[in-house]
């Protein structure tokens, strides 16, 4: 190792070790023991441009091992990105832009939110299928306007998460070469060595999945590392997974290669005797070397240069390729084309007969493809029931990667972690569909799309008891309830045709934070919008559907198959002498995002006889109908039983809405 190699690898490694030892907490095993692999990749491999983290045709680089958030804090802030030596002397600590795992949006060039392991694996793959079909899309012979890599860092836990597996499977199948982890194998956990539960031949595992595996090479050997590297980019047909031999807490004398170095400080005396150990010749925290920071700041000439090319080449291809040049800058805007939504409010008509919503939405998905380019997506090999076949658009596979219909394969967890990724790629708006009882597969992989505020598209259906003879376990309960939990997802439940249009228009139109619809199987009247209220009330989360007076005396309210439940109960009881309001409420998030004047238009605090139908869990609804109203639900798993007599069985039927509101409004 050359010694201006030495001392760049060290100042890597001891402002991560610095940073940790100050906040008193964080991970210095991974940093210490990683940083030669880290440096490799960065100075003489990584296409980025730190004064610019939007470049479209810049490597993307994941740091999957989120714990190891030190080292990537000091790549960050020695390459020249927007992040100061001051943020990291503020690791860990409340409003710095280091927090204790990289957050997407929040530090400067983090591509991914990443902690959970196996999450970031996952994201690269989706960033990995998003470059092949946009090249696939959009590069021309003499043009290529879309190619570059995606780079990650993982570790044994991320590899040993269920969601790595699922996500490296189907990156072996779809022979993504424009991919290269560098596994940092160094055989410790937090329990102690991975050999109390981690005995894999990891090499082959990986090579049974279709990857290239390259290694095991040496973690300290730069030259290996760089070998190895340039292998994989010669690898034109599979993935490629770089196994580095390392040792976690590397030069610390008493915690190198044990347990204790992962999580915790080294401590103050340690943290002197590591660095004695490794020829740091500098005791004051914090210290950048000036000849160091020159070096790695050449990371900013060289990305403009590179980006500048690049320009140069967008501009050779706007006048060689004027449409298509346009459609690729718009699709990496996120913006969507004038008219992309002009016909959908004539799909449907109250005269058709009944349709399920999922059906309904298969036809909005593919009024909306036609016009959307960039809409890419499928589902967990259920495509079929779902409804999510873009029809003539092809399949993305490795025979042709042009095609925009994926298929996941039952595997929802990567599914949602993939969607991820490809949205934070951009230049795509990916969706994802599987049933509503399989959310639970994929709620780790929705919940960091929501704290990334990002766009993706899920769609559930078969969302209700009214699955039917599949019984309880495919009966969505306490789903709806788990997705509405969920800061910055918002959830829509369409109660017909009509609506389940606005809800893809509010999906499309959702640029920072992602979506989720909850459609049926079975189907739902076409609702006559002369009679009621427009769909468009949707877009407001909640609205008034039908009412008899202005002043009712009970509020009614619904949402996706059990709407039309609502509105004839609603219309039974004007018969009787009760004046009610229905509330179609599709949407609780984007309800309570309305100003107060609106929401009390819709639900009048005066007006306190209100009952509510929705077949899942009633908890919840209390914030809508209070505590004196009465929120029909589903408190208990469903049964196996053809839909219409579940329903009945449930008490999930106009009557039982009848009878309960009669009730309430005799209680006073």
């Amino acid at each position: 190792m050359a010694t201006s190699d030495e001392l760049c690898v060290n100042t890597i490694r001891f402002l991560a070790v610095d940073a940790v030892q100050k906040a008193n907490s964080g991970h210095p095993g991974a940093p210490l023991g990683m940083a030669p692999m880290a440096y490799v990749l960065w100075d003489r491999f990584l296409k980025h441009n730190p004064g610019d983290t939007k470049w479209p045709d810049r490597d993307r680089f994941i740091l999957s091992a989120g714990h190891a958030s030190a080292l990537l804090y000091s790549l960050l802030y020695l390459t020249g990105y927007e992040l100061s030596l001051d943020e990291i002397k503020q690791f860990r600590q409340w409003g710095s832009k280091t927090p204790g795992h990289p957050e997407y949006g929040l530090v400067p060039g983090a591509e991914t939110t990443t902690g959970p392991l196996g999450q970031g694996f996952a994201n690269g793959v989706g960033m990995a299928i998003a470059e092949r079909w946009l090249a696939q899309q959009y590069n021309r012979p003499g043009h290529e306007i879309i190619n570059h890599y995606t780079y990650a860092i993982v570790s044994d836990g991320d590899l040993e998460e269920g969601v790595a597996s699922e996500a490296a499977s189907l990156a072996g199948h779809l022979r993504l070469d424009k991919m290269i982890y560098l596994y940092d194998d160094n055989d410790i956990s937090i329990e102690g060595s991975t050999d109390i539960a981690f005995t894999e031949n990891v090499g082959q595992r990986f090579q049974a999945y279709g990857w290239h595996v390259v290694g095991p090479v040496d973690g300290l050997d730069l030259s290996a590392i760089e070998s190895a590297i340039r292998s994989a980019q010669a690898e034109t047909r599979r993935p490629s997974l770089i196994i580095c031999r390392t040792i976690i807490g590397y030069g610390s004398p008493n915690k190198a290669g044990k347990a204790s170095a992962h999580g915790e400080p080294l401590g103050e005396e340690e943290v002197r005797l590591t660095k004695k150990q490794l020829d740091w010749p500098y005791d004051e925290p914090f210290t950048v070397p000036p000849e160091v920071l020159e070096h790695f700041r050449q990371a900013l000439e060289r990305g403009e240069k590179q980006q500048a090319e690049w320009h140069a080449r967008l501009e050779a291809y706007r006048q060689a390729y004027p449409q298509e040049a346009q459609q690729l800058e718009r699709n990496l805007a996120g913006d969507l084309p004038d008219g992309w939504d002009e016909d959908l409010a004539s799909l449907f008509n109250p005269e058709d007969k009944p349709i399920a919503t999922r059906v309904a939405s298969e036809q909005v998905l593919n009024a909306i493809g036609k016009k959307v380019p960039s809409l890419i997506g499928g589902s967990a090999d259920l495509a079929p029931s779902t409804k999510t076949i873009l029809k003539d658009y092809g399949s993305f596979g490795p025979e042709d990667y042009a095609g925009r219909n994926m298929h996941f394969g039952v595997r929802e967890h990567a599914m949602g972690a993939i969607a991820s990724g490809m949205s934070l790629h951009g230049g795509t708006i990916p969706y994802t569909a599987t049933f509503l009882i399989f959310y639970d597969y994929m709620r780790p992989a929705i919940r960091l799309a929501a704290l990334m505020e990002i766009q993706a598209i899920y769609v559930f259906t078969h969302d209700s008891v009214g699955v039917g003879e599949d019984g309880p376990t495919h009966q969505p309960i306490e789903q709806l309830l788990g997705l509405r939990s969920v800061p910055n997802l918002v959830m829509l439940r369409p109660g017909d045709a009509t609506e389940t249009a606005e809800a893809w228009k509010i999906a499309l139109q959702r640029r920072h934070g992602p979506t989720a619809l909850a459609l049926s199987r079975q189907n739902l009247p076409i609702l006559d919008r002369q009679k009621l209220a427009p769909a468009s009330g949707v877009q407001r989360g909640g609205y008034t559907i039908w009412e008899a007076s202005a002043t009712p005396d009970i509020i009614i309210i619904g949402t996706g198959s059990e709407l039309h439940f609502a509105l004839e109960a609603g219309q039974q009881l004007l018969e009787k002498g009760i004046a009610a309001r229905v509330v179609s409420l599709p949407s609780w998030e984007l309800f309570d995002a309305q100003p107060v004047e609106y929401r009390h238009s819709v639900l009048p605090p005066n007006i306190r006889a209100r009952v509510s139908i929705e077949a899942a869990t009633p908890l919840g609804w209390e914030r809508y109908v209070g505590l004196d109203g009465v929120a029909i639900g589903v408190p208990r798993f469903g049964a196996s039983a053809p839909q219409k007599v579940v329903y009945e069985q449930l008490g999930l039927t106009t009557q039982h809405v009848i009878d309960e509101a009669q009730k309430l409004l005799a209680r006073g």
